[in-house]
């Protein structure tokens, strides 16, 4: 492996042994540095302040001669025509998923059909494998055996028949959905649930251009609580790099959204809430109950985001922005994910998928982690003298 590497005479180290135990200075000896670097605290310390260094600049390209730092720079403006032909490319895959989307829409508008009840699907239209009905298959094929469990699974059956004729479509579907889906579920209140069972269906619309973007479109039945028969809430993104970080850009992303107001009837808004509070009067100390209104917790502040500026340069609070990123966030996976996924997100099986999905790329991330730990401004010369290079 090298010089470094060989061993020196066994009585140099003997003799470096002595000196440290009659009082040598301590840290100047090969012995004191290997045994430093087996204790567990210092190796944490020495790994912290190493991270720390991570993606910092080493220096080495302000190092690098003016004709090469010259040429760096004709290779990044070639980078940018490159992010310009990536951003031309994101806007056409947009544009086809607005062509494709309308080949979807007839097979949404049946879904919502039979989710709603308002159509009964043929025997062709079921036949679909199920794994429910070949637990049953199994168990009939055991009746002959076990003839008095056979039957109590028919009665059991006919029952479940009966109280499914007199079901309607798919009830809750699409509550049922949302509850699936932790960051829908951690929005919707006890007082929510009513309402939401009334959902019948969540529609997409998109726009290819002034702004590119989509909107998402909740019908509901006609209830109790608002006079809407849709609540909409649209989202406008861009696909220009970033002036400021023009190498970040990765595809379209969404900028601002825009809610839809609802028309609550009286008494009947989940997003406010009465809170009585007792006022004090400072002359004649005679104390009153005020009755007050405030926000209250409610999915449907969904369709009530924060305004952003319209001025570009103005800045927002980091409040807002985490509430306008989660919002992003959560728009995008609806129109993604949810939407075209309805049925599997309903059943539990496409959360099966992303929880593999994610299991496997925590994996990755972690390999990924193990071998990009080194400077943002690498220096090759100093890959030449690590240790870990020689032994591969």
């Amino acid at each position: 492996m090298g010089d470094v590497e060989k061993a020196a005479p066994a009585g140099e180290h003997e003799d470096e042994s002595n000196e440290e135990e009659e009082g040598g200075e301590a840290g100047t000896r090969p012995g004191r540095t290997t045994s430093l670097m087996q204790n567990p605290a210092v190796l944490a310390a020495m790994q912290n302040g190493l991270g720390k260094l991570v993606g910092q600049s080493s220096g080495y390209v302000a190092s690098l001669p003016a004709p090469v730092r010259r040429r760096i720079k004709a290779l990044k403006k070639l980078q940018m025509e490159s992010t310009n032909i990536e951003a031309k490319f994101y806007e056409e895959i947009h544009a086809l998923e607005c062509k494709y989307h309308e080949l979807y829409t007839p097979l949404y508008a049946k879904r919502t059909l039979i989710a709603s009840g308002e159509y009964e699907p043929t025997e062709e239209e079921c036949e679909w494998p199920s794994e429910d009905e070949d637990e049953e298959g199994e168990e009939l094929a055991e009746g002959v055996k076990e003839k008095a469990k056979v039957e109590d699974v028919k009665a059991k059956s006919e029952t479940a028949d009966k109280e499914g004729d007199e079901a309607k479509g798919v009830p809750g579907f699409w509550l049922t959905i949302f509850n699936n889906v932790e960051m829908l579920a951690e929005m919707i209140q006890e007082n929510d649930a009513p309402l939401l069972e009334l959902l019948e269906d969540v529609k997409i619309t998109f726009s290819e251009k002034d702004p590119m973007g989509f909107t998402l479109h909740f019908h509901f039945a006609k209830n109790e609580f608002f006079t809407n028969s849709v609540l909409t809430k649209q989202y406008d993104m861009k696909c220009l790099p970033d002036p400021e970080d023009p190498f970040s850009f990765e595809g379209p992303e969404i900028f601002k959204c825009v809610g839809y107001p609802i028309d609550w009837l009286p008494g009947k808004n989940l997003t406010v809430k009465q809170v009585k509070k007792k006022q004090k009067h400072k002359s004649k100390g005679s104390v009153r109950t005020v009755t007050k209104q405030v926000k209250a917790d409610s999915f449907f502040n969904f369709f009530e985001p924060p305004t952003i500026p319209d001025d570009p340069t103005a800045e927002v609070d980091e409040d807002t922005q985490a509430l306008l990123t989660a919002d992003f966030e959560i728009g995008h996976y609806i129109r993604e994910r949810i939407v075209p996924r309805a049925v599997l997100f309903f059943t539990g099986e496409a959360l099966d998928e992303e929880e593999s999905d994610e299991e496997d790329s925590d994996e990755d991330e972690d390999d990924e982690d193990a071998d990009s730990d080194q400077d943002e401004d690498f220096d090759p010369s100093k890959a030449k003298e690590n240790p870990e290079c020689k032994q591969q």
